[in-house]
């Protein structure tokens, strides 16, 4: 296990917490994977009852490290395989039969936001929010995101997520249905504590069936959304346009799309 999770396990709950802090725990394609694999292996102890995935210091996760997937180089860093990574820890999440608490304890983004909103039960700090940065530097939203937020929150609110690239704060986002709760700084461990403690002392065979329904009547189309993102995104991630959003968010500029380069207004 690399240092960038930190698991533990006691009295039925296994926690997972990711722990890239100097890059606000954006994460690479190792972790990626061990995240899946961690994910997938808990189903088969039948000590663990619950999963719980948080992040280190003040954020959740902020979106896959694509600058460390460019510094890999070669076919491991190839919009392919960060495509398959990063859906098939979605796919670990929505699928495992143990339910899963995302501990939501600071800013959710790109697939960071798709990691949160697969977990079955969604738990954030108030002053956290959920962000789909994606077209704003010429990227489409991935990790099933285009399902999961339509599924909760509708058509039209999704849109303006996805299209808009708006943060939505915590609040926001629970009084949407987006999310169970947000709650002050101050309550949130104990409120996820308390829940992963019930669902930890419950029918194990009884959740899980229930959690199949609810995703099954919800997220039928999930399977067909991972497969329309990837499509779009392996193009995008090739793309003049993805580029240009790159280097300009990289140089502190506003991308310009049409050619012309725009440095971004002073803030002051």
């Amino acid at each position: 296990m690399s240092e960038s999770l930190r698991i533990s396990e006691a009295h039925g709950i296994l926690r997972i917490t990711i722990d890239r802090q100097a890059r606000m725990n954006a994460i690479d394609l190792e972790t990626m994977s061990e995240l899946g694999d961690t994910i997938i292996d808990a189903e088969t102890r039948p000590e663990v009852r619950v999963i719980v995935l948080t992040g280190a210091g003040k954020s959740f996760c902020t979106g896959a490290d694509l600058a460390a997937a460019a510094a890999a180089g070669g076919s491991e860093a190839s919009p392919e395989v960060v495509m398959d990574r990063a859906n098939d820890v979605v796919r670990a999440i929505v699928d495992s039969p143990l339910p899963v608490i995302a501990h939501v304890n600071g800013p959710a983004a790109g697939v960071g936001t798709s990691l949160a909103l697969a977990a079955d039960l969604i738990y954030a700090v108030d002053t956290a929010y959920l962000l789909l940065p994606f077209t704003s530097i010429g990227l489409m939203p991935d990790g099933g995101s285009s399902a999961i937020v339509a599924a909760s929150m509708g058509r039209a609110r999704a849109a303006e997520l996805a299209l808009l690239g708006a943060r939505l704060p915590a609040t926001e986002a629970a009084a949407a249905g987006l999310i169970t709760r947000a709650l002050p700084a101050e309550h949130l461990a104990d409120q996820v504590d308390a829940v992963a403690a019930q669902l930890a002392a419950g029918p194990r065979r009884a959740l899980q069936l229930t959690k199949a329904a609810i995703n099954a009547a919800t997220l039928a189309q999930l399977d067909d959304a991972l497969a329309r993102e990837k499509t779009g995104q392996v193009e995008l991630l090739t793309s003049a346009d993805f580029f240009e959003g790159m280097t300009a968010m990289l140089t502190h500029r506003a991308p310009d799309f049409d050619g012309a380069v725009r440095p971004l207004a002073d803030p002051a």
